[in-house]
């Protein structure tokens, strides 16, 4: 690692280059920090010697930043809380701290996450952002790799060492069929295997949970149309003879949708459970223990939804 420049720099200076450009004024940034007013305005010079620029330029009223004074702000409002969090070993406060988090989902986790994120945490962490990001192959690598942060899985998928998992909430399955199908709440395993059912490869395969459960009692569904997302299986259904075997709380979504209905699945269609699962060395990481006690605390609240 190479870091010529930034061993021949004063880091206290970017202390206070940050506090004049949040007040635009010399005399307050003076008060702030406890420096006298020319310790301040020397400390404004050697920063601009070190970035080849004005940074700050005086007007008739207050300082004015540079493009560069811009983008150096922009970086430093994210750099020095994380700093400063580093050496104290404080907490990761949202509200005040820029973070963004990346989490591989299924469309069906996402519809379930996405609102409870919106509505109870974003107006708390004015700072943090959320990206929910398409379920992977190679989404283990990816937390290996730190290009994502966490993955909502369910706990039937084999996870590799070393990442480390947590449980989340339980969830069952439901059955969704035309409401145009008749009566009726609950298919047998012969009603189910005797029927055309629609499958969600959402990794490009097979639908894992229900066909290898299938596959264990020696049973094969007949799947005549594959889909890449649980809701292009929904909307398929009305006025048809399909099946599609999607998550509960998924399905619950479309619970207003006349054209549809929900029906208990055979036995081997039991619950399985959600996890979170991330890498080991953001295990003491106060930002990534934040993100996980937030999702824990929104698995909480969809197991007491039940």
């Amino acid at each position: 690692m190479r870091l010529t420049q930034l061993r021949q720099a004063d880091l206290n200076l970017l202390v206070v280059f940050a506090v004049m450009a949040e007040e635009r004024n010399v005399s307050r940034a003076a008060a702030r920090l406890l420096l006298s007013q020319p310790a301040v305005s020397r400390a404004l010079q050697r920063l601009r010697e070190l970035f080849h620029d004005d940074l700050l330029v005086r007007t008739a009223t207050s300082y004015e930043l540079t493009p560069q004074g811009l983008r150096l702000m922009q970086e430093l409002e994210v750099m020095l809380p994380r700093l400063d969090r580093l050496i104290s070993g404080g907490e990761f406060d949202p509200a005040k701290e820029v973070a963004r988090f990346r989490i591989a989902v299924t469309d069906s986790a996402a519809t379930v996450f996405s609102p409870l994120l919106c509505r109870e945490v974003l107006p708390a962490a004015g700072k943090v952002a959320f990206e929910l990001m398409g379920w992977r192959s190679d989404r283990f690598e990816a937390l290996a790799r730190g290009s994502l942060d966490l993955v909502l899985d369910a706990d039937e998928v084999k996870i590799p060492s070393p990442l480390q998992r947590l449980e989340l909430y339980e969830e069952e399955f439901v059955c969704v069929v035309s409401a145009s199908r008749g009566r009726g709440e609950k298919l047998t395993l012969e009603q189910y295997l005797d029927g055309e059912h629609i499958g969600v490869s959402t990794l490009g395969d097979s639908q894992t949970i229900p066909d290898d459960r299938l596959a264990a009692l020696g049973h094969k569904r007949n799947v005549v149309v594959q889909v890449p997302y649980f809701s292009a299986a929904m909307h398929s259904i009305p006025q048809t003879k399909l099946i599609a075997t999607v998550p509960r709380r998924f399905a619950q979504a479309y619970a207003r949708d006349r054209r549809i209905k929900l029906l208990v699945p055979p036995e081997p269609m039991h619950s399985f459970k959600y996890v979170m699962v991330w890498h080991p060395r953001v295990n003491t990481d106060a930002a990534h223990i934040w993100l996980r006690k937030t999702i824990q605390t929104l698995g909480r609240s969809l197991s007491e939804q039940k």
